[in-house]
């Protein structure tokens, strides 16, 4: 899906995230990626294929 050289991180890989932003639309919480990511504010994904990663947020740590 990636067109620009040098290539993207494809959706299938740990570094899917860096990818380049496609659209953005801050308003509604989401951005596509080249590579066919929908990443969400919250750090949700859905992967091109139907698949979600659900999001990644911290663990608060108390000491």
């Amino acid at each position: 899906m990636c067109r620009h050289t040098p290539h993207c991180p494809t959706a299938e890989s740990p570094d899917r995230e860096a990818a380049l932003t496609i659209a953005c639309h801050p308003e509604q919480g989401w951005s596509l990626l080249c590579n066919g990511v929908l990443l969400f504010e919250d750090t949700g994904e859905l992967l091109p294929d139907g698949r979600v990663i659900a999001p990644q947020r911290p663990v608060a740590v108390t000491a």
